[in-house]
């Protein structure tokens, strides 16, 4: 069945309901997706997050993969001694405050979208 067949058919659909049903078994199909793709991000694993992440500051820096969410689409981020401190003195980062003596810092909030972090540790 091609891509163009399943949209006619659920251009066919009457059922708000059965179309709901579609977009739930489209949800999980993605998860699943997003699982395997993303399976190898594993805690302490090394990763830069890449240039699709919305914060400029943060692009680039390298760290340690920390735990995932819940929801297993992000992951905290701990920074390694060089990011913090190129973070530290970023001109342009108003967001995060890190003291001197800080010498890796943890990316605070919900954590790093997986999709924003490639592996460097091979």
């Amino acid at each position: 069945m091609t891509i163009e067949e399943v949209q006619d058919f659920i251009g066919t659909l009457t059922d708000p309901a059965a179309v709901a049903q579609i977009q739930e078994a489209a949800a999980q199909q993605c998860k699943s997706i997003d699982r395997a793709a993303f399976a190898q991000i594993a805690s302490g694993r090394r990763a830069r997050i890449n240039t699709s992440l919305r914060s400029t500051t943060l692009r680039g820096l390298t760290g340690t993969v920390q735990e995932r969410s819940r929801s297993g689409t992000r992951a905290a981020f701990l920074l390694d001694e060089a990011s913090t401190k190129r973070l530290r003195t970023n001109p342009r980062n108003v967001h995060y405050r890190i003291p001197a003596n800080v010498r890796r810092f943890r990316v605070p909030g919900s954590g790093i979208p997986l999709a924003c972090l490639e592996l460097i540790d091979g």
